[in-house]
């Protein structure tokens, strides 16, 4: 191999901090992506010199050999006996195309995911690239309808559909969306952990929707209608005359879409709080209280 000017590579003065190298490298990558330049072998080897150069300069202990060897840098390692060196230091060969590409991602993302465990691994086969693992949050009203995501990776932008009916910590596989492979290996994928926030009034157990509402004291007793509000309508339910507090209606198929099958819904299940009249007035205080010593006659 060549010497190369890994400084000059990149961009940057011998004297660069790792966060100037971290940020020329970043730039460079995403400018000579594969991804972007599919065919351009010119700016596929820029993309690998990029690469070599990071690969070399980020790590403190290869930066100062290269510092100190300069173009015998890649031939020689400390440890060897008999070897060529400085001061008496012995040095043995290194095959400088081993692993060339081993930490790329992790120079560009900051970190890996299990996924690019593989790639560390030395040989000179196809490997696939690295996956991705991001996250996101949306609402329960999402949830339903289901819902769009924009994903920016660098220059790259994702919209993700999200279907109704996706459950909380559910993650999604966008295949081949993921790290570039290594030596003609398959593209890594983008694992997309979905969060469900948490609704003011509905409490979500599968696909099965739970709520309160308040009941007034009067169609508690004698019987009625009540409107509810579900997740995307409101419904009149029938209130048996003598209806407790705390009674609990079940709504079929008023909750949650199925993820596989959104055709098919969950329960609704809708307890009911009773509150007790205020503010009233004398003609109905009367009246309360020519029933409540009816009743207490009754009784007696």
């Amino acid at each position: 191999m060549d010497y190369k000017d890994y400084y000059k590579v990149l961009g940057v003065d011998k004297k660069a901090t790792q966060d100037e190298i971290k940020k020329a490298y970043r730039k460079l990558a995403v400018k000579y992506h594969p991804d972007k330049n599919q065919g351009d072998k010119k700016l596929e080897e820029k993309f690998k010199e990029a690469n070599e150069a990071n690969d070399v300069l980020s790590d403190p202990e290869k930066r100062k050999k290269y510092d100190e060897l300069g173009e015998n840098w890649q031939h020689y390692q400390p440890g060897a006996q008999g070897g060529p060196g400085r001061g008496g230091q012995g040095y043995q060969y290194n095959n400088p195309d081993e692993g060339s590409f081993s930490d790329f991602f992790e120079s560009l993302f900051g970190h890996s995911s299990s996924g690019f465990g593989n790639s560390r691994q030395r040989g000179g086969g196809a490997r696939k690239g690295t996956d991705y693992t991001v996250e996101t949050e949306i609402s329960l009203d999402e949830a339903f309808y289901g819902t769009e995501r924009q994903l920016t990776l660098e220059t790259q932008k994702l919209n993700i559909k999200i279907k109704p009916g996706i459950t909380e910590g559910q993650v999604l596989r966008l295949k081949g969306k993921g790290g570039p492979g290594v030596r003609g290996g398959a593209a890594g994928d983008i694992l997309l952990t979905v969060h469900v926030a948490r609704h003011p009034r509905l409490e979500r157990k599968g696909n099965d929707l739970y709520f309160d509402t308040y009941l007034d004291a009067f169609t508690a007793m004698l019987g009625g209608k009540l409107p509810v509000t579900i997740i995307d309508k409101t419904l009149n339910i029938n209130i048996p005359a003598g209806t407790d507090s705390g009674k609990v209606f079940r709504l079929k198929e008023t909750g949650m879409p199925d993820y596989d099958d959104p055709t098919r819904r969950g329960d609704s299940y809708v307890k009911v709080m009773l509150t007790v009249p205020k503010n009233l007035t004398e003609e109905e205080k009367e009246i309360l209280t020519t029933l409540v010593t009816s009743k207490n006659n009754r009784h007696a």
